[in-house]
């Protein structure tokens, strides 16, 4: 390994933090994000910590793209030691005003572009006997109201990395996937949803959170150390992923609660 890594979605919030994160370990960072402006103060923000790279502009949703980025990691770093499929974007509304193409422009993104990010930088981590970090959602393990199309995206990363985490094995290339709950980000910027009580009602949530894009990067950064393969950064999601397992009936329950008040105010 030598500390060379790869992160979509760069230009701010989690993906920023984790290249500095990575940065201030003095890794080589290859950062892409469809916010160019962005990327390049990632970049001053990690070289300043202690790290250095280059900054790509890549839309997930196009293969060529990654290819190319992959090539060019190939080129200037010689590799890629660890990939971090970060990029995504947020949505919500119920499922019966949610609209198919609402539907197609979640699953592009958020789980297809993890798909093609894998796809596209494989062969460069069989070579290093990398790491594959896909960025989930504890959406994908909770399946909250309101949100089907952000839940299954994330539910298909989840079940993505599980299959790498198999199939790699002898190929010794390691896989992690993260399962962050809300919190303070710039992803309502992409927000999509048939109403903005929606958009509201998911701004409260990431305000709501006890903890931040920079702690969450320090504990992905730990975890990963040990060799986690499913990584839940906050606590109240750890308990509420314990209880699903234990009775997942009563979780039911709770959310089905939870999307009666989150009708309530449209029925008065």
């Amino acid at each position: 390994m030598q500390n060379r890594m790869m992160i979509t979605g760069a230009g701010s919030g989690l993906g920023r933090e984790i290249a500095l994160r990575w940065a201030r370990e003095g890794w080589q960072l290859a950062l892409s994000d469809v916010n160019e402006a962005g990327l390049l103060e990632t970049l001053q923000m990690a070289r300043d910590a202690g790290g250095d790279g280059f900054t790509q502009r890549c839309d997930v949703r196009d293969y060529s793209q990654l290819t190319a980025f992959a090539q060019a990691c190939e080129e200037k770093l010689g590799g890629i030691d660890v990939i971090v499929n970060n990029a995504g974007v947020a949505s919500g509304g119920f499922f019966s005003e949610l609209s198919l193409e609402d539907w197609d422009w979640q699953i592009a993104i958020n789980l297809m572009g993890v798909v093609k990010g894998c796809k596209a930088f494989l062969p460069l981590l069989e070579k290093s006997k990398g790491k594959i970090v896909n960025i989930a959602s504890m959406a994908a393990l909770m399946q909250g109201p309101a949100m089907s199309n952000y839940n299954v995206a994330k539910a298909g990363v989840v079940a993505l990395s599980e299959s790498l985490l198999i199939e790699l094995k002898m190929q010794e290339v390691s896989v992690h996937v993260v399962c962050p709950s809300f919190f303070q980000t710039n992803l309502l910027d992409s927000f999509r949803g048939p109403t903005p009580a929606m958009k509201a009602q998911v701004g409260k949530l990431l305000e709501s959170s006890p903890i931040n894009a920079e702690q969450i990067a320090d504990y992905i950064y730990q975890e990963i150390s040990k060799g986690e393969f499913m990584i839940l950064p906050h606590e109240q999601g750890r308990m509420a992923w314990a209880l699903k397992k234990q009775n997942a009936q009563l979780l039911y329950t709770e959310m089905t609660k939870m999307a009666d008040k989150m009708r309530a105010p449209r029925t008065k």
